[in-house]
């Protein structure tokens, strides 16, 4: 990092800060705060739930997987995401938008309440809430990993300083401020991305043909689309579970649904998003499919995408990828420390303080400034100590993606017609089953990465699915009011 790569680093901080203040001008209100007023245009939601999809991470935890694994990545994971998100555009993220729209909801947890009764949506808001602590400081961890590489400076302090950023321009700005600092970093990554294709390929010399003759230069099992562990088996899991997270079990980007005018918007919104992730990770993981070709035997793949820019970008150019990189965490931890916020003031406080109900609008909005503060500290420390939780990979998978399933499960399937007999009984039982699966799992390890991954999720829907086809319920008038209504078209 030579002092050109600072400044232009400096300007995405300074960027990011201005969006904040900007944002805090346009914010009135806590609904102002949470969804944007109900405003978000199609195209901008579609890139900030593409965009909120993936973080520093990718660039770390993947990146080391695309090293020693290959092609794999993009198969498992990118591919599967596309598909689910696909599949949603359709089915499940035009009902978050009716939500807000003909029932006044603002969190993904407020309309459980409707949907099954208040020891569930507890139940789903609490676990989920202690699960993204998990999920974010994992995010915060990986980019402190890739600032540690750039400029040696140490973990903490790259943790301290993602954290505080992230804590200064969502406290004041909230969504509005997450969506439009989505798009800029949308541009960004856009430009380094490219940069950093075109350098892969000038450097491999063979034009651009090397897309394909890149192969050869690899082992032949980089080429494939699955390689142990990641199995056809585990790529099957992780569509069931991005299915469930990518269509809003992961909070924050059911939050770009709902933040939507219409279902209709919000269809269009998922398409885009959909687009996005079939096309977009072939270029962006092509420099970490090649790192093999240039650093060979590495001790740490972790670290080879950062490698990889030190190595053939010039100056100015590795501060627009840093740039990027925070920006892509920045966008995620945002995002689900707005929306966590959303659900702790509306959801789980009002339980605890009743009088928080009686609250002005003024005491509102400041309420939720206040949650997502100290939601953001909690996160920076739990990033401090990643290490103890099996570090990136495993707060992001092992421990984000396992626990997904049992509280997801309920939420999404619960907005659908085909579901409605699974009442709070069948939520309940899904979620101690999906959990009691986990904790099994943890006591009594595995070899299968997939089963270890995908037990959860796949017990906790047997069991909400059983229990709501097998028992004689009678569905609830109140339940039947919230699926009528959000089957209705736009």
């Amino acid at each position: 990092m030579e002092l050109l790569d600072w400044i232009v680093l400096g300007l995405y901080f300074v960027m990011l800060l201005s969006i904040g203040l900007w944002a805090y001008l346009r914010v009135r209100n806590s609904e102002d705060f949470y969804t944007a007023g109900g405003k978000l245009p199609w195209w901008l939601s579609g890139i900030s739930h593409h965009v909120s999809g993936y973080s520093g991470a990718v660039f770390v935890a993947y990146a080391g997987i695309a090293y020693t694994h290959g092609f794999t990545i993009y198969v498992w994971w990118a591919f599967t995401v596309a598909v689910a998100v696909f599949v949603a555009a359709f089915y499940i993220a035009p009902r978050w938008a009716r939500l807000r729209v003909n029932f006044g909801v603002q969190s993904p947890t407020e309309y459980l309440l409707m949907r099954y009764n208040l020891p569930t949506q507890q139940v789903i808001a609490w676990v989920g809430t202690i699960i993204k602590v998990f999920d974010t400081g994992g995010k915060l961890a990986a980019i402190a990993i890739l600032l540690n590489v750039f400029s040696g400076t140490s973990i903490t302090f790259g943790v301290l300083l993602v954290g505080f950023i992230s804590l200064i321009y969502i406290t004041i700005g909230g969504l509005w401020a997450d969506v439009w600092n989505d798009f800029g970093q949308f541009l960004i990554q856009l430009l380094a991305g490219v940069t950093m294709f075109v350098m892969i390929l000038y450097k491999l010399g063979d034009g651009v043909s090397g897309v394909f003759t890149l192969w050869d230069r690899l082992p032949e099992e980089h080429a494939a689309f699955f390689h142990d562990p990641y199995t056809i088996g585990f790529a099957a899991v992780l569509l069931v579970i991005n299915f469930f997270s990518y269509s809003g079990g992961t909070w924050n980007l059911a939050t770009r649904f709902i933040s939507t005018t219409s279902g209709k918007v919000a269809k269009r919104a998922a398409l885009l998003s959909s687009v996005l992730y079939f096309t977009w990770p072939l270029i962006l993981f092509y420099p970490m499919f090649a790192a093999p070709v240039f650093f060979e035997n590495l001790a740490d793949p972790t670290l080879s995408y950062g490698k990889m820019v030190l190595e053939f970008l010039p100056n100015g150019l590795i501060g627009l990828v840093l740039a990027s990189l925070f920006a892509n965490t920045l966008s995620m931890t945002a995002s689900d420390s707005n929306t966590v916020s959303a659900v702790i003031s509306r959801d789980i406080l009002p339980v605890l303080f009743p009088h928080v109900k009686e609250f002005s609008k003024a005491q509102a909005l400041t309420l939720a400034r206040v949650t997502t503060f100290c939601f953001t500290i909690l996160t920076i420390f739990t990033a401090i100590n990643a290490a103890n939780f099996g570090g990136v990979f495993g707060l992001m998978i092992s421990w984000f993606a396992a626990l997904l399933g049992p509280i997801a499960i309920p939420m999404i399937l619960g907005l659908l017609p085909a579901f409605k007999r699974s009442d709070a009984m069948s939520a309940m039982c899904a979620i101690v089953s999906g959990l009691v699966t986990f904790i099994l799992l943890k006591i009594f390890p595995v070899s299968s990465l997939a089963l270890e991954i995908g037990a959860p999720t796949l017990v906790s829907f047997f069991t909400f699915v059983v229990t709501g086809f097998f028992r004689t319920v009678k569905v609830a008038p109140k339940v039947d009011e919230l699926i009528n209504g959000l089957s209705k078209k736009d």
